[in-house]
């Protein structure tokens, strides 16, 4: 049999429907789907997917099941590696990890690896009655700052071997980024509401409403008995550029806008929770986040969404699905546009004018790419003149974000970086201090949920050994 050359296409909402609302965008293969694009599959004996895999997902395995119509056969070899599948198969960067190493994509496009996950996960969820066997206590306890993908990770695993394990979450609902950061419509709340169930199951404990830091430090932690603490509280100090006008009324961090909207419902009609509902607004940045609260914009009903961008879009880091779903759905691009100032409505005449203290517009300048910086992108230059004004009645800054310094400031021997990231060792997560290992965003800073679930799975198995060790 022929081999199709392209992946089977996901099915999706209209982009004109979609827009207006909060709905998932992608609706999932059916069976009939899934099976066809798992013909795709080569079965290399090299499995260079695997390698591409951040937490080692069997991928060959997995999809050979779905071809003879095995999905749960499928579930449980995913489930071997990932505790958060349904997650996974939404958000992960498939096509730059897994997808990218896929035999078949050196002539033809990749096997669809992430729509084939996402299936069999769906299929799992509406199916599954929730029993399965508990290991066998083994007496340790770990507790895990922060609930995010890298949490949820490090606690799985380890509930996995038996350890109890105790997740301490600042915020009221646990799943961290997956909750606050990343919109309904790309990521439904109820998805990881599901996978935090099933990790309870297993015996974690969730405490919400704790923040390590100030509720209790991780030095209290290790007081209170526990033999090993990860620290997964992610990168959300978000940051800004500096220039002029950026505490007008109606600039936020892309942060806190998400937050609002995913978070605390901000979209839903009688919410308590303020948002401003603009006209015209304007996302700085290129990210996955920055695409994230432009399509979040239009659908809190903004007429106009421009993302400004300082590079071409060749050198755009947001994955390529997701620009694409921007731009069908009428996100406009200013590409090579750098912001100069954010300019604020001011009548002399009448100092009560309402409107006072308002964004009325950005302006922003032209640039051309020069030489390549130190990770090998061409750097922007700016054409000296070159300035002009975007009306926009909102900004949402979405350059980046860094680690909170509240766990920094209050553990003593903890090393940071420059950037406020962690230090750790790669191959283990362990950091300076005994007994302390970290991942994911509070390493790194803002990076993908697969990494920080790989890094939430390194540092589980070095716990497991650390603890095994002084237990002897």
């Amino acid at each position: 049999m022929a081999i199709q050359p392209k992946k089977h296409e996901m099915p999706v909402q209209s982009p004109e429907l979609r827009a207006r609302n909060f709905e998932e965008v992608a609706l999932g293969y059916t069976e009939k789907l899934a099976v066809a694009e798992a013909q795709r599959c080569l079965n290399c004996k090299n499995r260079p997917c695997v390698e591409g895999c951040p937490v080692g997902v069997p991928i060959p395995e997995f999809i050979s099941k779905i071809k003879v119509g095995d999905f749960g056969g499928a579930y449980d070899i995913i489930s071997t590696a990932s505790s958060l599948p349904a997650v996974c198969g939404r958000v992960c960067p498939q096509e730059t990890q897994c997808e990218n190493k896929c035999t078949l994509g050196i002539k033809f496009e990749s096997v669809g690896i992430g729509r084939l996950e996402r299936f069999v996960a769906d299929w799992h969820n509406a199916r599954s009655s929730g029993n399965f066997n508990l290991p066998e206590p083994n007496g340790h306890r770990v507790a895990v700052v922060g609930s995010g993908p890298s949490g949820l990770t490090c606690a799985g695993d380890l509930a996995k071997k038996g350890y109890k394990v105790t997740v301490f979450e600042a915020l009221h609902l646990a799943g961290g980024v997956l909750v606050y950061g990343i919109p309904e419509f790309r990521l439904p709340k109820s998805i990881v509401a599901r996978e935090v169930e099933t990790l309870k199951k297993y015996g974690v404990e969730i405490e919400t409403n704790v923040v390590v830091g100030k509720t209790v430090t991780v030095d209290e932690l290790l007081e209170q008995g526990y033999e090993g603490v990860f620290i997964g509280s992610g990168a959300g100090l978000p940051r800004f550029m500096g220039i002029k006008g950026e505490s007008l009324k109606g600039v936020y961090s892309a942060n806190e806008f998400l937050t609002r909207v995913n978070l605390m419902k901000a979209y839903e009609n009688g919410a308590s929770t303020p948002i401003m509902r603009a006209k015209s607004v304007a996302v700085v940045g290129g990210g996955n986040v920055a695409m994230d609260a432009a399509r979040t914009a239009l659908r809190l009903g903004a007429e106009k969404v421009y993302v400004i961008y300082r590079r071409s879009m060749d050198e755009l880091p947001a994955r390529r699905e997701e620009v694409e779903h921007a731009e069908e759905e009428g996100v406009k691009f200013e590409i090579l546009r750098n912001p100069v100032e954010i300019l604020g409505y001011d009548n002399p005449e009448n100092r009560r004018d309402p409107k006072n203290g308002f964004v009325r517009a950005v302006k922003v300048i032209k640039c051309e790419l020069g030489e390549p910086d130190e990770r090998g992108r061409k750097s922007p230059v700016e054409i000296a003149g070159s300035e002009y004004e975007i009306e926009v009645d909102c900004v949402i800054i979405s350059i980046g974000t860094s680690p909170n310094p509240l766990i920094k400031d209050t553990t003593k021997g903890l090393e940071v970086n420059r950037r406020g990231g962690i230090v750790v060792e790669e191959r283990t997560g362990k950091t300076s201090k005994q007994a302390v290992y970290a991942g994911g965003d509070a390493v790194t800073g803002a990076a993908t949920v697969i990494l920080a679930m790989g890094a939430g799975k390194t540092a589980a198995k070095a716990i497991d050994e650390y603890i095994s060790k002084t237990d002897t």
